[in-house]
């Protein structure tokens, strides 16, 4: 199986949101196959009708979207290749490797009852697995699959090692229910052999599940793809993740304001390593990510480390890139585009507050002061801080500004120079001059304002303030 090229799945059950375990999965599957040149399929498990619904399938590919995993070709609907998989259950009993059993639940229920009671295994042995096909009546029947009785059933697992399970442990599942409708052991097995699955790669709750899918490749004399079964993800106090420890949902990430990157190389590095790096691009992760990685210890979900990541990420971020995952933000909280005018002096404000943001609310308060148009609303502490001293010495400054070179030294020198008449340190009187420019005392340097207002705005604003 080597040199066949690698083909990854994703395979999630639309009964509601993509949970960030679920995403996860879908990354490290979409980061293995990605660097190795290879196929990352997607695959909607859409068999329980009840539960199913478009809408969850709709909020899957919208949160792996955001989450920037593309995925090849159209998406498989398990539900609408049932027949292949009865096709391949009828395949079994024709060769020997299934039967058909007439057991009624109520029989497999009495049977239970007796093992409990005698202390025996109560898992379930038909008396039709051997029995003669003169001899079945002509009733409702399942198909169930022939285990072995004897020997041990290996999964070479890539994070867990190798798993071994003795095979008078393992059931005569059931392929085909009795109205012939496909079970979704069988479904999942028939599927990612069809689509070529050469590496599965999932949630370590399907550890079990494997010994048992094991019995229908061997059936069918295909080959078993790679296994590679990921603890899961645990909250910070190490119980296994809920909504008291807050957001479960991918979307609920894109509305509190984190960009995808940072999601990306966050939920790489929960329960993967290379190294000790911490902060890292699509490119290198796809370079480094390997199954070899992982470790067998479920990860932690840890707020501080995420928002650490986002500062690093959106600092790093390519500008005009982030301005449009920022319009996307502001559409899927429901707010409406930002006039042109706003976003483009934000753009050109862009290197100045998108240092250190960690997250798009933190990157939007401090670029308030491009957002918001004359004539400003003062915040308390800035209404304070222009007292009638204050102006007097910014109606001194206007002249002064009206004939710099507008560069940020002759700013800097025509501000310090007026402070040093006045016998004020600098921060004295940028402090009036910010709450002239922003609004508000929280904002970037009021030079880098400056710079990026223009003398226009900026004259006017601080005429607005004196006035």
């Amino acid at each position: 199986m080597s040199d066949t090229p690698v083909v990854t799945r994703f395979a999630p059950s639309p009964t509601g949101y993509l949970h960030i375990g679920g995403a996860r999965t879908a990354l490290f599957n979409w980061l293995y196959a990605r660097g190795r040149g290879g196929q990352f399929l997607l695959r909607i498990e859409d068999t329980d009708r009840e539960r199913s619904t478009p809408e969850a399938t709709e909020a899957i590919l919208k949160g792996l979207t955001w989450l920037g995993l593309d995925w090849d070709g159209e998406p498989i609907s398990q539900f609408a290749r049932a027949d292949r998989h009865a096709e391949v259950a009828h395949q079994m009993l024709a060769d020997g490797t299934a039967y058909k059993c007439f057991a009624t639940q109520d029989e497999i229920e009495v049977f239970r009852e007796t093992a409990r009671a005698e202390g025996r295994s109560t898992l379930y042995r038909s008396p039709w697995r051997d029995a003669d096909p003169a001899n079945h009546p002509g009733a409702p029947y399942v198909v169930r699959v022939k285990a072995p009785l004897e020997g041990e059933t290996i999964i070479h697992d890539q994070v867990q090692g190798d798993v071994r399970i003795r095979n008078d442990q393992l059931d005569d599942m059931v392929l085909l229910r009795s109205d012939g409708t496909p079970t979704y052991m069988l479904a999942v097995v028939v599927d990612d052999h069809d689509m070529g699955i050469t590496h599965v790669i999932r949630g370590d709750d399907h550890l079990n599940n494997a010994a048992r899918q094991m019995l229908v490749y061997t059936a069918m004399g295909w080959d078993v793809p790679i296994w590679a079964h990921i603890p899961l993800i645990h909250g910070p106090d190490g119980k296994k993740l809920s909504k008291r420890h807050g957001a479960l949902g991918v979307e609920e990430y894109q509305l509190m304001g984190y960009p995808a990157a940072a999601m990306r190389n966050y939920l790489a590095r929960l329960g993967w390593s290379h190294g000790d790096d911490e902060f890292f691009t699509d490119s290198q992760a796809q370079d480094w990510f390997d199954l070899g990685g992982i470790g067998k210890s479920p990860a932690r979900l840890d707020f501080k480390k995420l928002d650490h990541l986002t500062a690093q990420h959106m600092s790093d971020a390519d500008d005009a890139a982030l301005l449009h995952e920022l319009e996307a933000y502001r559409a899927a909280k429901g707010e409406d585009a930002l006039p042109k005018a706003h976003a483009a002096l934000l753009l050109q404000a862009m290197p100045i507050v998108k240092d250190k943001a960690k997250g798009f609310d933190q990157l939007i308060e401090k670029a308030r002061f491009v957002l918001v148009d004359r004539p400003l609303d003062l915040d308390e502490k800035s209404a304070k801080a222009l007292d009638d001293v204050s102006r007097g010495i910014l109606r001194e400054l206007t002249p002064r500004l009206q004939t710099a070179t507008w560069s940020r030294t002759e700013l800097e020198e025509c501000v310090s120079a007026l402070a040093q008449e006045h016998g004020l340190g600098l921060g004295k009187l940028a402090q009036p001059l910010r709450a002239a420019l922003a609004g508000r005392m929280a904002s970037p340097s009021v030079f880098d304002m400056m710079l990026v207002l223009g003398r226009d705005e900026s004259l006017a604003r601080i005429k607005d303030a004196t006035e």
